[in-house]
């Protein structure tokens, strides 16, 4: 039965948060150890480092209004988030209904048309066929199958190459998380010989998962589409322009919503295959796949959970707290994330129509579980905490539970009794073995 609750405003303020040292350059690197894509910061992101501060965290200036990277809980000053549960005409909303049907397509489509951009109406069909199966993998434990999905019909092609592993002898469709990973497609001249493409690594805890009777899946992200500048006529991007067009519209898509479409084409997959318990798929990224796996879990609602981990800015971080990365330097640094009209929000986070919370709001009331690092304080650990939290109301309303917690809680600590959940550890830009336990046992109340 639905609960109705009541509308809340929110209103945040900076609060205390233990200082730590920052690991390498910006929150962007990659998980579980794989090389990062060489060739992502735009071409002036070098002229703007200005080293790091006393805690090793990264200095940086944005060109285009000269802000500097703060990491001073008293400069953060307090901000207003808009309230998810208040209609863009002033209405409130306090109802399921009224959610639904109105609240969240608004929402929605201020992501689309301001943030990530639109996926256009015509992308290509992606053929899906098994090419190789292991019945002994994972030392027996598993089955193994490699399945090649091919992006239009022309020979060359795109190749999204998923691997899925599920418990050997299962009497059943199992549940399945699905890892969008660093790697994949054709690295860049730069890269070549370092890593990065092919098959992604495997979860730390896959033992444990296959145990649980669980199975899992990775993929390269690149094999989506390239993580890099002046690549949209590569990939699902360029497979999906008009004649005469070199680069989406302002109001569609950047590369963030074109690795969710591939999310979504994988799960047309996996609802297919009989092995896969098609209703319990639960997603997991790190850093910018991280701000994937929220977006992709708003669009997508055959998603039954998701892992978003140190996503950081235009992530989970609330973008209106100005500690770490900025809105200024995603614009600045990684513009082909996001739609063009991201462009128009340098220098004036605080009037956009949308922040954090309400991406966290859109996978209500399915369970969502973030994760940030003590060192990883670019990625602003504090202000995804704080998304989390503010997006509880929607929670609420849906007849769910939120965090249960508004301070910050105890380093190494998973908050995972409510329908959000959150682990902050010790240590860097990382999933971590921890992140990942506390994730199973957060996803074991649901599967």
């Amino acid at each position: 039965m639905w609960k109705r609750f009541g509308v809340l405003a929110v209103v945040l303020v900076g609060s205390a948060l233990p200082l730590g040292g920052q690991q390498g350059p910006p929150a962007q690197g990659p998980v579980q150890g794989a090389p990062a894509p060489a060739g992502q910061a735009a071409p002036n992101a070098q002229a703007t480092n200005l080293g790091a501060d006393p805690n090793g965290n990264p200095l940086r200036r944005a060109l285009k209004t000269g802000h500097v990277s703060n990491y001073d809980e008293a400069k953060v000053g307090s901000f207003t988030l808009p309230d998810p549960l208040v209609l863009a005409n002033g209405t409130p909303v306090r109802d399921k209904e009224t959610w639904v049907k109105q609240r969240r397509p608004e929402i929605l489509r201020m992501y689309e048309t301001e943030i990530y951009g639109r996926i256009p109406a015509k992308t290509p069909a992606v053929t899906w066929k098994v090419t190789e199966t292991d019945e002994h993998a994972r030392d027996g434990a598993a089955v193994m199958k490699k399945i090649a999905g091919a992006i239009g019909s022309s020979p060359e092609a795109p190749v999204i190459k998923l691997t899925l592993y599920t418990p050997a002898g299962a009497k059943k469709p199992v549940p399945v998380i699905l890892l969008v990973n660093f790697g994949g497609g054709t690295p860049p001249p730069a890269a070549q010989g370092r890593g990065g493409a092919g098959f992604p690594s495997d979860p730390p805890v896959a033992t444990e998962i296959v145990a649980r009777g669980w199975g899992y899946a990775t993929v390269g992200y690149q094999d989506i589409q390239p993580d890099r500048i002046n690549t949209f006529m590569q990939g699902v991007i360029g497979a999906s322009l008009t004649a005469g067009q070199e680069q989406p519209g302002p109001d569609e898509w950047g590369t963030i919503s074109a690795w969710s479409w591939g999310v979504s084409r994988m799960i047309d997959y996996l609802e297919t295959d009989k092995a896969v318990n098609a209703k319990q798929i639960a997603l997991f990224g790190h850093s910018r796949l991280g701000k994937t796996a929220l977006w992709a879990t708003a669009k997508d609602e055959r998603i039954a959970a998701a892992f978003s981990s140190c996503s950081g800015e235009m992530g989970a971080a609330l973008a209106r707290r100005d500690w770490g990365e900025t809105v200024d330097d995603m614009a600045q640094n990684f513009p082909w994330q996001f739609a063009g009209n991201f462009q128009k929000w340098v220098g004036r986070w605080n009037e956009m129509p949308v922040d954090a919370h309400m991406l966290i709001a859109l996978s209500a009331p399915r369970p969502v579980f973030i994760s940030g690092g003590t060192t990883d304080q670019w990625a602003d650990p504090a202000g995804m905490f704080k998304a989390a939290v503010a997006a509880g109301p929607v929670y609420r309303l849906l007849g769910r539970k939120d965090l249960g917690v508004t301070d910050l809680p105890a380093l190494d600590t998973p908050v995972i009794t409510g329908d959000l959940g959150w682990h902050y550890h010790t240590g860097g830009h990382t999933a971590t073995p921890a992140d990942w336990t506390a994730f199973l046992e957060f996803l074991g109340k649901y599967f």
